[in-house]
């Protein structure tokens, strides 16, 4: 089977939808499929729609040859009427990797990329899901055929033991806390930095891990705020690392906490449950998809400070239900397939769509 895959810039970029896409493309490729991808340059949000307007993207998209054109959801504002054209002009089916609206992100400007998204969704003949939430929210604006394939457990291939997990739980000091993520405000960083500074000082430490270069300001804005907290002494920002540096930052962590606005998935999640670290999540979006709350790791409302700090205080002062919740995360981590697994459920959608579409045999 021939794809082509629609993106923004690199498939090499630091998110959880990229990871998600880089993974799927791998394991095409790994079992003969070619995929063709597609850049279209990151730009603003208005920018992009006028990429619809372009006759060369029209063209560019519309001859590549293929046997389904898979696009990410993020790249709607680009393909909304774009699509429209490309359909006249060829029969490939029109996929979509769909992992959060942004519609479902914030709720300024929601009515407006509501409507848009929802023009996209219209031009698509299936979607791609990484998670029933995701799914849900889709359906809520349009009826399509789609797969939900949810993201591997198998990228970080995390080595450790559960008495290395239950040993760690138990170690005696301060409360190790970990953030992965771009800091952008929609991570929730703030929170967690606003949540930490009740409890005290020698009771945790925080490291953070992800680009600071997609929001400056941002990230200036909260070099500052553990300054204004007084807790510049136990935050270490530590900006992008490589994944050997994830895994160790992992490896020695006692908890994740990433307070988001909004998670389609939160594959960062899933990847810290696998070395036995409870994720401290939000409550809006897919992560209740893998997060039992009070079992597996925590569910908060995003902006829940008080909710927030009051659960890291009780993980420090209660080693043991720590340790509960670091091996009943590693339980989940181990039940949930891989990414072959899930790449076979796409595939094997996908070759349904050709078949409806006349590129394969009944």
């Amino acid at each position: 089977m021939r794809l082509g895959l629609v993106i923004y810039g690199s498939l090499d970029s630091r998110s959880g939808g990229y990871l998600y896409d880089r993974q799927l493309v791998q394991e095409l490729q790994r079992d003969g499929d070619h995929v063709d991808v597609i850049s279209q340059p990151a730009r603003t949000y208005p920018r992009h729609l006028l990429d619809n307007f372009s006759q060369g993207v029209f063209e560019q998209l519309a001859s590549t040859p293929c046997d389904v054109l898979l696009q990410d959801e993020l790249n709607h504002p680009s393909l909304f009427w774009m699509n429209r054209k490309i359909k006249k002009r060829i029969s490939t089916p029109l996929v979509s990797i769909v992992h959060h609206l942004r519609s479902s992100e914030s709720a300024r400007l929601s009515w407006f990329y509501r409507w848009i998204e929802k023009a996209y969704l219209e031009t698509l003949d299936g979607a791609i899901y990484n998670s029933p939430t995701t799914k849900h929210s889709v359906e809520a604006l349009v009826q399509l055929p789609g797969v939900v394939a949810l993201p591997g457990r198998d990228h970080l291939n995390p080595k450790i033991s559960d008495a290395q997990i239950f040993d760690r739980a138990h170690q005696p000091g301060a409360l190790r806390v970990v953030f992965i993520g771009n800091l952008i405000p929609r991570k929730g960083l703030d929170t967690l930095l606003r949540a930490l500074a009740h409890l005290p000082g020698e009771e945790w430490t925080l490291a953070v891990a992800g680009d600071m270069r997609v929001d400056e300001g941002y990230s200036r804005e909260m070099e500052q705020l553990c300054a204004a907290l007084g807790i510049k002494q136990q935050v270490k920002l530590l900006g992008h690392l490589s994944t050997d540096e994830i895994t160790a930052l992992l490896e020695n962590g006692h908890l994740l906490a990433v307070p988001s606005q909004y998670e389609g998935f939160g594959i960062v999640y899933l990847e810290a449950m696998g070395f036995g670290l409870p994720p401290l999540a939000s409550a809006a979006g897919g992560a209740k998809d893998l997060i039992q709350n009070g079992q597996n790791g925590y569910l908060l409302q995003p902006g829940d400070v008080q909710g927030l700090a009051a659960l890291l205080r009780g993980l420090s002062d209660d080693r043991d239900q720590l340790a509960r919740l670091s091996l009943a995360a590693r339980r989940t981590f181990e039940a949930h397939p891989t990414w072959a697994q899930s790449t076979k459920q796409v595939r094997a959608f996908l070759n349904s769509l050709r078949q409806e579409a006349g590129y394969l045999p009944t």
